[in-house]
């Protein structure tokens, strides 16, 4: 059994730069409710502001970097999917929808066939 790569922080600078980020985003939210007599401007913008900054210094991180490469490769893969066309997923919806029905109607026989034979045929629970 192959044991998973963990990943690990390593270098002193993407630990300032990841613990820059933390402060900044929790320098944010203090913030906002700091300039609460500023009025709602003011503390939206400068929440923001710190949201922004925070997500900046993340994104120069190592971490931030692998996130960035990630997404991309992310995206580079949903762009190579086929997806359906209309007539496709309409028919493939309607043959599901279809077993469903067929299956509960085969369920509900079942279980009033069930029904029938163990309370009125062996038990004679008659109701």
């Amino acid at each position: 059994m192959a044991t998973p790569q963990v990943q690990t922080i390593n270098t002193a600078a993407d630990k300032a730069k990841l613990a820059g980020s933390a402060l900044l985003a929790l320098a944010a939210l203090a913030a906002y409710f700091l300039l609460s007599k500023q009025g709602q401007w003011v503390q939206w913008l400068a929440f923001l502001a710190g949201l922004v900054a925070a997500v900046a210094v993340f994104l120069m991180s190592e971490s931030g970097k692998q996130l960035v490469a990630f997404g991309r490769d992310a995206w580079r893969e949903v762009r190579k999917v086929v997806w359906p066309t209309r007539k496709e997923a309409t028919q493939i919806t309607a043959y599901v929808f279809g077993f469903v029905l067929i299956m509960a109607l085969f369920l509900w026989l079942t279980d009033k066939t069930l029904e029938w034979i163990f309370y009125d045929l062996i038990l004679g629970w008659k109701k």
